[in-house]
């Protein structure tokens, strides 16, 4: 089942790559007691991802953060040393994005954002989306029919959501 505004996102275990290799993040952790927003995505270094995605919310930061977001988290099905190149590739890491690997799809599925499109290579992914958050409960969830757009899950289209 898909997620939908007013529910509770679960929690669930995320990698990062720290000083001494992966780190796990508790997303309950991120969520408790705060406003983010997560936008959720095919893959690291795909096409729309890195030419449209990434750089909508490292230009919509500050209009998100004057709208009270607190953390701004990308979400990708890739393991933790992908998603840290390619933060730094994109200018994510210097925009202060955060960029969380859900390795083996787990809370993309529990989110029901999960799709499989083999032409592509692209096997257990996550859809393109956004969300707002307030204390873990979705306020705001904009969910793209083709992974291949962007623009109703597009950072500057979360800031007039908001």
């Amino acid at each position: 089942m898909t997620i939908s505004i007013g529910e509770t996102l679960p929690g669930g275990t995320m990698l990062v790559l720290g000083a001494e290799g992966p780190q796990t993040v508790e997303l309950s952790d991120k969520l408790s007691g705060r406003k983010v927003a997560i936008f959720g995505l095919p893959g690291a270094y795909t096409g729309v991802c890195s030419t449209a995605h990434v750089p909508s919310f490292i230009r919509a930061k500050d209009a998100l953060a004057a709208k009270g977001i607190e953390e701004v988290i990308c979400v990708s099905v890739n393991d933790p040393f992908v998603m840290d190149a390619w933060a730094k590739d994109t200018g994510a890491a210097e925009a202060g994005l955060t960029m969380l690997g859900d390795a083996e799809g787990t809370w993309i599925k529990a989110i029901g954002m999960d799709f499989t499109a083999p032409p592509a290579g692209l096997i257990g992914r996550s859809k393109r989306f956004s969300l707002v958050a307030e204390d873990g409960v979705v306020k705001v969830l904009s969910v793209e029919e083709s992974p291949g757009v962007c623009e109703l899950s597009a950072g500057e289209a979360l800031v007039d959501q908001l």
